[in-house]
């Protein structure tokens, strides 16, 4: 029983449960969001078809993982200019709304934590993780793995949005989303975004800031 573990034992167990809840319910949140989030992302539209643009030449005849896909917005729109992309989501139904539909046939849709990938060392040429490293608890870890499963010299695609206090818009929606229980973990401005990213050992090569509900701040980096 719990009485007889070792204090140690015991702190570790009450936090393993604790990350198992929010775990939990951060995977509810975005499998309760997943019928309506592509309707939510549409007013992202022009931002998405011009990265969507980029994407594909970078990713041109290249192996290519997406972590974080959620409804498969990206991936569905670039997959057939890579050679092969495996594009994964922790949520089960962000996942079943991304099969639905036209599927390229080298792309493929699998489960998968961004903290704890699943796939062998230096498997990818890309990896894309767009608009989730503000949300995950631990975006290090994330970016860890990233570096982990890309070649030497391999491109980090990350498009993500950004702050800027000066906006009453991104901060009516940055607020919106957080009362929808999107909870923000990371802030970043342009600034600190790419010092951040520069952190965590990938070389910033390109961005460029969009305009969006909350500015995109879509960024391509080697690691």
């Amino acid at each position: 029983s719990d009485d007889n573990m070792p204090v140690s034992q015991k702190t570790a167990k009450r936090f393993l449960t604790k990350d198992k809840r929010k775990t939990k319910q951060e995977n509810s949140i975005w499998n309760f969001y997943a019928p309506i989030y592509n309707l939510f992302m549409r007013s992202n539209r022009k931002q998405y078809e011009r990265m969507n643009r980029r994407i594909r030449k970078v990713i041109r005849n290249r192996r290519v993982l997406e972590v974080a896909t959620g409804t498969g917005l990206i991936a569905k729109n670039v997959a057939d200019a890579a050679d092969i992309m495996i594009a994964t989501d922790f949520a089960q139904k962000m996942l079943e709304e991304a099969r639905k539909g036209f599927v390229p046939g080298n792309l493929t849709f699998q489960m998968e934590d961004a903290t704890a990938l699943s796939f062998e060392d230096n498997s990818f040429d890309v990896v894309i993780i767009s608009n989730a490293l503000h949300i995950i608890p631990d975006p290090q870890k994330a970016l860890s793995e990233v570096a982990r499963v890309l070649n030497p010299g391999g491109i980090l695609i990350a498009p993500n949005f950004i702050h800027d206090n000066k906006s009453s818009k991104a901060m009516f929606w940055s607020k919106a989303l957080t009362m929808a229980g999107i909870a923000f973990e990371a802030k970043w401005d342009e600034n600190g975004y790419g010092k951040f990213l520069e952190g965590q050992g990938f070389r910033v090569k390109n961005y460029a800031v969009l305009p969006a509900m909350i500015p995109l701040m879509y960024t391509e980096c080697q690691l």
